[in-house]
């Protein structure tokens, strides 16, 4: 992944952002349901 767009994409990824939680010492369940919030409200807004 080279450039500033390719790290951008990596690290908003909902997926990644979920990882992140679940390092933060969030349940998986918690973890899940943010990173689902997420996905549907600002990461699908921005990823067109």
């Amino acid at each position: 992944m080279t450039g500033l767009r390719g790290c951008l994409e990596h690290f908003f990824n909902p997926l990644h952002v979920f990882c992140r939680l679940r390092q933060f010492g969030l349940t998986t369940r918690a973890a899940r349901r943010v990173s689902l919030a997420y996905e549907r409200s600002l990461f699908r807004m921005f990823a067109r």
